[in-house]
């Protein structure tokens, strides 16, 4: 399947922006099952510097500066990208592989590279902190002789049936704590919510950002920019490798899900941040999002 992403920020102030240096993860990377076949990047005001390089992580960034005075910045980008089918079959049989237990031991033991640099996953990040009640909530899914994944699918279902959508309740700087005391969020916590019960097991977990397709309903025209960003999470299973889940949809990411970029967590893999000098008071960013269909 062949998918063209446009994506546009645009943010007004109140008075000119003398200077700002900004960050952006934007460009989709290339995966085992995505490929990016061509992306371009376009910035009003034109910026005075951009670089564009790969973080730790291995996804795409760039920085840029924009030196001139201005009340309004705009970013866009178009990037078409392939993704293979069958990334992801709904008829995966997860109760093959390593248990719960036997993928904890070979975490502690395991010496292949993939593994060292997935334990990194487990550690704290600057949005996902070590509780027990994130333990508590997922430990009844995590039974010893349970396979691993079969476990992730059901804390998948679980958060799917016990949280309510609220996009009006959490801010990108909502607390992991009151989103499990509240049970309500958007997928950036449900997300965040997912990774903080498995790393509070052992097990390592990154933070996924990207796009997902949605459909208009049948006989109605899908509206230009009516599509979001998404997020979702991965796990890691030794000897097995990454699988990814999401809670928000309850579902196995496949052909419709579109990769931008991975990371601890959120704060790793923003779209867009950085830093200005005056404007005035802050105001919220207008942002659309357009997920096209180009081929089968």
């Amino acid at each position: 399947m062949i998918y063209r992403i446009r994506h546009l920020t645009e943010y007004e102030y109140q008075h000119p922006v003398s200077l700002c240096y900004n960050l952006a993860h934007l460009q989709p990377r290339n995966t085992s099952y995505q490929n990016c076949l061509s992306s371009k990047l376009q910035i009003s005001p034109m910026p005075a510097y951009s670089r564009k390089r790969k973080d730790y992580f291995g996804n795409n960034i760039v920085h840029f500066s924009i030196e001139v005075p201005h009340r309004k910045l705009s970013v866009e980008i178009t990037s078409d990208i392939r993704i293979d089918e069958g990334r992801a079959s709904p008829e995966l049989n997860l109760d093959l592989g390593s248990t719960c237990a036997q993928a904890l031991e070979a975490l502690k033991t395991n010496q292949t590279k993939s593994t060292l640099v997935a334990r990194e996953f487990v550690l704290d990040s600057p949005m996902i902190k070590a509780m027990d009640a994130l333990r508590d909530y997922a430990a009844p899914s995590f039974t010893p002789d349970r396979p691993l994944l079969s476990a992730a699918r059901d804390l998948t279902h679980r958060i799917f049936t016990d949280f309510t959508y609220d996009p009006a309740f959490t801010t990108v700087a909502t607390p992991l704590s009151d989103v499990l005391e509240h049970r309500r969020g958007v997928c950036q916590d449900f997300a965040h919510l997912a990774i903080g019960c498995l790393r509070a097991l052992g097990y390592p977990a990154r933070y996924v950002s990207g796009y997902l397709e949605t459909l208009p309903p049948p006989g109605q025209v899908k509206m230009v920019g009516s599509d979001a960003s998404h997020a979702w999470f991965s796990l890691y299973s030794p000897e097995e490798g990454w699988f990814e889940f999401d809670p928000t949809n309850d579902n196995m990411p496949a052909e419709q899900h579109i990769t931008t970029a991975w990371g601890r967590d959120y704060s790793d893999v923003a779209p867009l941040r950085g830093v200005l000098f005056d404007g005035g008071k802050p105001q919220a960013p207008r942002v659309a999002v357009d997920v096209q269909r180009l081929e089968a």
